[in-house]
C-alpha cells in the first residue's frame, strides 16, 4: 500500500488516520505487510550526515599544496631515471596521507559504533499481539505504545491517551512538558500545538499511550531538520585556513626560487640536468614536507588528552578552533545545570522551609530559619509533602550512575522533597480518577478513595489554585481563607517566579457524600496547603569556569527556550552578570543592527526557536568572532553545523545534534568545555612553535643550496638527503614538541586574533635568523671540509649534511618557548622531547655507519674530531638565544 502523502496527520480523526494508513488498530500490521512496507519506505533512521565514503576521505588527503608540489617532484624525479628518489618522496606523501585518512576515517567510525549501542527499542502491535522490535524497522501504519520515560521511536498519531505528557525540549526548545489528546486540532495549528501528535526523539514524561506511525525516518520532524542541518555549509577551522595559506605560498615561493635558479644557472652555462636537480633540491628544501603527518599526528594525540577532560572530538581541527574560540553560546538545562529539578524553599500558610541538596539523591534534609526540623512536627508540611507524592506519577531509582528520574522532572522533585522529610510511601488509599494537566487546565487532580472518604490531591499553578480554593491550612488545622491570605500567597509566588524559581501550588478537599468523578465538582472548595519552589539548581563548577573563560578572553552567552527569569536568575548564578534577557519575541522585531548592538551588552537570551540561534551565531561571526555552540536537541543542529565549533552532549544530546558537531561533551558540563578550550590552545601554541622550527630549519637548507649556487659550487645537498632532514629526523622531533605542557598563564590570555596569520613577524624574524645560522654553519664546514685537501672533498658534503641536522636539533630547544628561558621551563619537562633528539642524532648516526643507509644517501663516515667541529659549530644556536631569553626574563 503506498500511502498519500500529507503533513496534516494532527487534523485528522483518530479512525480517518487508521483508514488512511490502512490498519486494524485492533491487531496492527500483518509481519509480510510491514517487512513490504520497510522495503518501500526505507529504514526509520535520520541520515545524520551524509556519509563519506572511505575513498573520498583517503582522497582528499592528497589535495594539499604541499603535497601536490612534492607529487610533481616525485614524477619528474621518475621521468629522467631517478627511480629512488621518485620512491623515496611518493613514500613519504603515501604515509603522510595514510596517517590523515586513518585518524580521520577511525573518528567517524567511533561515532557510528556509538550510535549503533544507543539503537532504540519500540513497543509495536504486529500480528495481532505487542512486540519488542528495533525502532529502525517501524512502518508508517505501525500501532505502537509509548509510557513515561520512552523516548517516542516515529511521528506518531495518538489514538488512545491516559494522562500522557511528552517532553518536546529536543524538538521545540520548549522546558516544559506537552499535554497530548487524541482529538484533532486545526490543519495550520503550530508545531507545540498539535497536541494529537507525539514526536519522533521525544520523550514520553508522564502517562501512556497508544497510536499509529504516521512518518518515519527522514520524514518526521526530526528529519525535516536534520536535512536543514545538512544544507548548511561547513565552515573551516581558523588552523585548516591559516595552514592552507601558509602552504600556497611556500608552494608557490618554492616553484618561483627555483625556477629563477634554475634560468640563472642555465644562463651562466651549467648543466641542465644539474640544474633540474638544483631547483627540485630547492623546492623540496622550501617545502615542510613533514607538516601536515605532524600537524595530524599531533592533533590526533590531542584527541586522547580531550577524551581525559571529557571531550570527545568527532575532527581533528577540532580542538585548535576551540582554542580560538572567541565566544561560547551555551544551553542552559544540563550544561550550566544539572537538568535535575530540585525543591528549594516551601510556604506554608505558618512557615517557610528550606531544602537542602541538589538533584534527584535524597541526600539532604528541611529546615526551618537554618535550623534542622523534623517533618512530623508541622502537620501543615506534612499535608503537602503528602499531597505531593499522590499526586504524582515519578520516581527516583537508584542505579549504578547514582540516582535517576523516571517520570516529570517537577514530581520527581517533590517525590525527593518527600524522602528528605521521611515521609513514607502512600498506602491504604485507592486511586479513582485522575484530571490530567494541560496547558489549559494548568491543573492535575487525583481523586483517592480512602477509609474516611474521597480526598481529592491538586498541585498546579499557583494562581489557578488560589482561584479555585476558599481555606488554607494553617499549623494542624484549616480555616477560611481571608483577601490577606490570599494577597500573601500571591505575593509569596510572584517573588518566587521573579528569582527565576518554578512554582507550584498544593491543594486537597475532602469530598463529602458520595464520591463524584466530575472534574469540575471535585475542585472547588479547595483548601491551600502551600507553595513549593523548585529550580534546576547551576552545576557547582560552573561559576568557576565562566570566571576562568572570562579571563581568557572569552564571553559566554546562554542561549534557551526557557523563561527569561528564570535565564536570568540562573545566569546571575553562575557569574554571567546579565543585566536583561531577550525573548525570541524580541528577536523578532529587531533587524540585524540591533541585535547587534545587543550582542554588545550583558544579555542572556530566552525563549528563543532554531531560526533564533542560527542568526545569532551568523552574526557573531560576521562581527569576527570564533564562535563555539552547544546543544543537544534537533533544533541545535543547524546553529550546530554553522558555528565554528559545534559542541553537542553526549548524555542528553540526539543524534541529529551529535551528527552536526565538532565535538561531543561526554558528561555534558560547561566546565569541560573550558577544559578544552586550555587543551586547544595548547595544541595551537605547539603546532605554532613546530612550525616556526620546521620552517627554520628549511630556510637553512635553502639558503645553504642558493647561496652555494650563487658561489658556483655543486649540490650542497642532495634532494634525498633533504627529504631525510625534513621527513625523518625533523619530523620526529616536531611531534616531540607538539607534547610540549601548558604554560601556566594560558588562560590568562586573550584568545588570539583569528585574522593573525600563524607566522606572526616575530616569528617569521625568528625563522629567517635562525635559517641564517643554520645555513650559515652549514656552508661553513662544508667549503672548510672541501678545500682540506683529497679526504675534505670527500667528506664535505656528509659533513654539511650532518651538521644542518645537528644544528636544528639545538635549535629545537629554542622552539619550546619563544618567551621563557629554559630553566624556566624546565629542561626535563618534555621528556619526549629529549628522547626524540636522542633518536634523530641516532638515526644520523647510522646514516653516517651503516652501509645500506650510506649508499642511500650517498653518505661517508666521519671521524671523531669532524663530530667535534660540528658540535661546536652548532651550539651557538641554542646558547646565543638562550642568553637573550634570561636576560628579558629577568628585565621582566
Amino acid at each position: 500500500m503506498v500511502l498519500p502523502p500529507t503533513t496534516d496527520w494532527h487534523a485528522f480523526a483518530p479512525a480517518d488516520v487508521a483508514s488512511r494508513v490502512g490498519v486494524d488498530i485492533g491487531t496492527g500490521l500483518h509481519g509480510k505487510e510491514a517487512a513490504a512496507r520497510l522495503q518501500r519506505h526505507g529504514r526509520n533512521e535520520l541520515e545524520v550526515q551524509r556519509t563519506t565514503p572511505w575513498w573520498r576521505v583517503l582522497g582528499r588527503q592528497f589535495v594539499d599544496v604541499l603535497i601536490l608540489v612534492l607529487f610533481a617532484a616525485a614524477g619528474i624525479s621518475w621521468g629522467i631515471g631517478h627511480t629512488a628518489d621518485a620512491i623515496t618522496i611518493l613514500a613519504i606523501v603515501v604515509v603522510n596521507g595514510l596517517l590523515g585518512f586513518t585518524q580521520e576515517w577511525r573518528a567517524e567510525r567511533a561515532l557510528a559504533a556509538l550510535q549503533r549501542m544507543l539503537a532504540p527499542r519500540a513497543n509495536v502491535l504486529r500480528d495481532g499481539r505487542m512486540q519488542i522490535i528495533d525502532a529502525a524497522t517501524l512502518v508508517p501504519g505501525d500501532v505502537v505504545a509509548v509510557a513515561v520515560g520512552d523516548r517516542v521511536p516515529a511521528d506518531v498519531r495518538l489514538v488512545d491517551v491516559l494522562g500522557l505528557r511528552a517532553d518536546e525540549a529536543s524538538l521545540t526548545g520548549e522546558s516544559d512538558s506537552v499535554a497530548k489528546a487524541v482529538e484533532a486540532v486545526e490543519p495550520d495549528a503550530l508545531l507545540p500545538e498539535r497536541r494529537s501528535m507525539a514526536w519522533m526523539g521525544t520523550t514520553i514524561s508522564n502517562g501512556r499511550a497508544k497510536g499509529v506511525v504516521v512518518e518515519t525516518g527522514m520524514s518526521t520532524e526530526f528529519g525535516r531538520i536534520a536535512d536543514m542541518t545538512q544544507s548548511v555549509g561547513r565552515e573551516l577551522t581558523p588552523l585548516q585556513r591559516k595552514l592552507g595559506t601558509l602552504g600556497r605560498r611556500l608552494g608557490l615561493l618554492a616553484l618561483g626560487v627555483s625556477v629563477l635558479v634554475a634560468v640563472v644557472g642555465l644562463l651562466a652555462g651549467r648543466e641542465a640536468l644539474d640544474m633540474f636537480f638544483t631547483a627540485v633540491s630547492l623546492a623540496v628544501a622550501f617545502v615542510p614536507e613533514g607538516l601536515p603527518a605532524v600537524v595530524t599526528i599531533t592533533l590526533a594525540l590531542g584527541v586522547r588528552a580531550m577524551v581525559k577532560r571529557k571531550a570527545l572530538l568527532r575532527r581533528l581541527p577540532a580542538a585548535e578552533a576551540l582554542g580560538a574560540a572567541t565566544v561560547i553560546c551555551t544551553d542552559k538545562t544540563g550544561t550550566l545545570t544539572r537538568s535535575e529539578m530540585t525543591v528549594q524553599r516551601i510556604w506554608t500558610r505558618a512557615n517557610t522551609f528550606e531544602a537542602t541538596g541538589v538533584g534527584y539523591d535524597p541526600a539532604g534534609h528541611l529546615e526551618r530559619a537554618g535550623a534542622r526540623i523534623k517533618a512530623v512536627d508541622y502537620p501543615d508540611l506534612v499535608a503537602l509533602l503528602e499531597t505531593g507524592l499522590r499526586c504524582n506519577h515519578a520516581a527516583v531509582v537508584q542505579g549504578d550512575d547514582g540516582w535517576n528520574l523516571v517520570g516529570e522532572p517537577t514530581e520527581g522533585a517533590l517525590v525527593v522533597a518527600a524522602y528528605k522529610a521521611w515521609l513514607p510511601e502512600p498506602e491504604g488509599e485507592q486511586e479513582l480518577v485522575e484530571f490530567s494537566f494541560d496547558s489549559t487546565r494548568k491543573r492535575m487532580t487525583v481523586l483517592m478513595q480512602g477509609v474516611a472518604g474521597c480526598i481529592a490531591h491538586v498541585k498546579g499553578a499557583p494562581e489557578v489554585v488560589l482561584e479555585r480554593a476558599s481555606h488554607v491550612m494553617e499549623g494542624s488545622g484549616s480555616r477560611p481563607m481571608t483577601d490577606e491570605d490570599r494577597t500573601d500567597a500571591e505575593a509569596v509566588y510572584e517573588a518566587m517566579a521573579a528569582h527565576g524559581l518554578r512554582t507550584l501550588a498544593l491543594a486537597r478537599r475532602e469530598v463529602p457524600g458520595e464520591c463524584t468523578l466530575d472534574a469540575e465538582e471535585v475542585e472547588r472548595d479547595l483548601t491551600l496547603l502551600g507553595i513549593v519552589a523548585m529550580i534546576d539548581p547551576p552545576r557547582p563548577e560552573v561559576r568557576s569556569a565562566v570566571a576562568l573563560a572570562q579571563g581568557a578572553g572569552i564571553r559566554t552567552i546562554m542561549i534557551t527556550g526557557d523563561a527569561p527569569a528564570t535565564a536570568l536568575a540562573v545566569g546571575r548564578k553562575v557569574g554571567l552578570e546579565a543585566e536583561r534577557a531577550l525573548t525570541g519575541h524580541d528577536l523578532e522585531t529587531m533587524d540585524d543592527d540591533a541585535l547587534l548592538a545587543a550582542l554588545s551588552d550583558r544579555i542572556v537570551f530566552a525563549r528563543t526557536t532554531p531560526a533564533h540561534k542560527l542568526r545569532i551565531v551568523n552574526l557573531l561571526q560576521a562581527r569576527g568572532a570564533i564562535v563555539a555552540m552547544t546543544g543537544d536537541g534537533v533544533n541545535d543542529a543547524p546553529a550546530l553545523k554553522k558555528a565554528d565549533i559545534g559542541i553537542a552532549m553526549g548524555i542528553r544530546g540526539t543524534d541529529v545534534a551529535q551528527g552536526a558537531s565538532d565535538m561531543i561533551l561526554m558528561d555534558d558540563n560547561y566546565a569541560s568545555i573550558v577544559n578544552a578550550v586550555e587543551e586547544g590552545r595548547r595544541e595551537f601554541g605547539n603546532i605554532r612553535k613546530f612550525v616556526r622550527y620546521l620552517l627554520s630549519s628549511n630556510t637553512g637548507e635553502v639558503i645553504a643550496i642558493f647561496v652555494n649556487i650563487l658561489m658556483g659550487g655543486p649540490l650542497i645537498l642532495l634532494p634525498v638527503q633533504i627529504l631525510w632532514i625534513n621527513l625523518v629526523t625533523d619530523s620526529i622531533t616536531a611531534l616531540a614538541l607538539g607534547a610540549e605542557p601548558a604554560g601556566k598563564d594560558i588562560m590568562r590570555r586573550p584568545p588570539r586574533d583569528p585574522a593573525a596569520p600563524i607566522l606572526s613577524r616575530g616569528g617569521v624574524a625568528f625563522v629567517l635568523t635562525m635559517g641564517a645560522w643554520i645555513g650559515g654553519v652549514t656552508l661553513l664546514l662544508y667549503y672548510v671540509y672541501r678545500d682540506a685537501g683529497e679526504r675534505g672533498a670527500v667528506v664535505a658534503q656528509t659533513v654539511a649534511f650532518t651538521s644542518l641536522i645537528v644544528t636544528e636539533k639545538f635549535n629545537v630547544l629554542n622552539c619550546r618557548s619563544p618567551r621563557a628561558p629554559i630553566r624556566v621551563i624546565g629542561f626535563f619537562s618534555n621528556p619526549w622531547l629529549l628522547l626524540a633528539v636522542g633518536a634523530s642524532i641516532g638515526l644520523q648516526v647510522c646514516a653516517v655507519y651503516v652501509p645500506f643507509l650510506q649508499e642511500a644517501l650517498y653518505t661517508v663516515p666521519l671521524a671523531a674530531i669532524d663530530w667535534l667541529w660540528i658540535v661546536l659549530a652548532a651550539a651557538p644556536a641554542f646558547l646565543v638565544p638562550e642568553v637573550v631569553k634570561h636576560m628579558r626574563w629577568r628585565n621582566g
